[in-house]
């Protein structure tokens, strides 16, 4: 578990992070605003410090100043859906996000409109309405190329989306694919390796591994349509919060339609945690975040590649270096997922051999790809990697055993 740098020193004095995060709190809290209103830990910020956001009718650097000539809303205040610019979402968590990206090297930001969302699987539904064309009678034809991520067609189908395999859709059309919504997720789930489209349509790319303890970052994305999420880049899967970077204004306004139908925007309680976790990222540039992420990852494909290694029975994907400009190294990935092929012929569901060892993993065909693949998740606690590795090691050596008495 990463804790931050401010926190590390506050474990040493018995102050938790949960602790520090409710005394920054009620020092927010405690600013004078009058009694007309308050001030938030993610609300407006002047010099560097949480301001006044007055109630309706006053106003002030301390919400003195009473306005009884105006047109009072008599409203719910921050217990609303809006913030005080009638908007959904908090200004200071936008900034920090695209103050992450700027730090990472991972998206181009400039010029482009940012849309908070449920996760990135909402937000890949959104983008693909935003995408579709409105004078079309027949649903939109969503593609993605295998291996590719469950969801993906789970919700094209529950949507009324056509869903089909990339590869099968070219071999299979001859007419202009620029109707078509291609999912590109770069780099890829299972396998990790940075991906392209496979038509020349419309395209949603899904980046939420484009983090550098996964991979390296060459260069920034430069795309239509960018997703990422907060589960991927700090492991808080269950805050439910991602973002995308959209270039169009049009489709900007679809997607942000969308998620202010479905659910009326995000809870201010999930942006409030986004905003706390991505300071921590941030603290000292990025580096110690990033640094153990990339460590821990690293070290864990070590050991894995040294068991493999050893196998002529089972395979994991090949890992090809490339210059990180957020290290300024060249290195190899270190993707979330190990992508387990059962070489021997007689092994064509290698998530039943990996099972009989008691190691269970995602089977190939989850992915729309043969059960001759096994997705392992490397993300788990280093408990849990202990085991998978003592599981993976007593498999290989009764390989290895039963070899060397044939």
């Amino acid at each position: 578990m990463y804790i931050g740098r401010e926190n590390k020193q506050n474990e040493e004095i018995g102050l938790s992070w949960s602790k520090k995060a409710v005394a920054e709190a009620e020092a927010v809290a405690a600013i004078s605003c009058s009694g007309h209103g308050r001030a938030f830990l993610d609300g407006p910020i002047s010099g560097g410090q949480p301001i006044c956001e007055c109630y309706d009718c006053y106003s002030g650097v301390d919400c003195s100043e009473f306005s009884p000539a105006g047109s009072c809303v008599v409203d719910v205040e921050r217990m609303s859906y809006w913030y005080n610019d009638d908007t959904m979402m908090s200004t200071e968590l936008e900034k920090y996000i695209r103050q992450l990206h700027s730090l990472v090297g991972n998206a181009n930001t400039e010029g482009r409109y940012l849309v908070f969302g449920l996760g990135a699987i909402q937000l890949l539904s959104a983008a693909v309405y935003g995408l579709s064309s409105q004078n079309s009678s027949s649903p939109s034809t969503v593609v993605a190329s295998a291996p590719f991520y469950q969801f993906f067609k789970y919700q094209s189908v529950l949507f009324n989306s056509n869903f089909e395999d990339a590869n099968s859709w070219k071999s299979n059309n001859s007419s202009d694919d620029t109707d078509v919504i291609e999912f590109v997720t770069s780099p890829s789930n299972p396998g990790g390796e940075f991906k392209t489209p496979v038509l020349g349509g419309k395209t949603i790319y899904d980046q939420v591994y484009f983090w550098p303890h996964f991979t390296p970052v060459p260069a920034p994305s430069d795309q239509d349509v960018m997703i990422f999420s907060i589960s991927k880049l700090t492991g808080h899967a269950g805050t439910r919060f991602g973002w995308a970077l959209i270039k169009d204004k049009d489709v900007y306004d679809k997607v942000s339609t969308y998620i202010k139908v479905a659910d009326l925007g995000i809870s201010k309680d999930t942006q409030l945690r986004a905003l706390k976790l991505l300071k921590v990222v941030l603290e000292d540039d990025g580096r110690p975040f990033f640094e153990f992420g990339y460590n821990t990852m690293r070290d864990r494909w070590e050991r894995l590649t040294l068991v493999f290694a050893k196998s002529s029975r089972f395979s994991i994907q090949q890992r090809d270096p490339l210059h990180c400009n957020f290290f300024n190294e060249t290195r190899l990935p270190s993707p979330a997922y190990a992508w387990v092929k059962c070489e021997r012929d007689e092994d064509v569901d290698c998530g039943a051999v990996l099972e009989a060892g008691n190691i269970i993993g995602s089977s190939g065909s989850t992915f729309s790809d043969d059960d001759r693949y096994v997705r392992l998740n490397l993300m788990k606690s280093h408990d849990d990697f202990n085991l998978l590795m003592q599981r993976l090691n007593e498999l290989v050596a009764h390989e290895n055993s039963t070899h060397e008495t044939m």
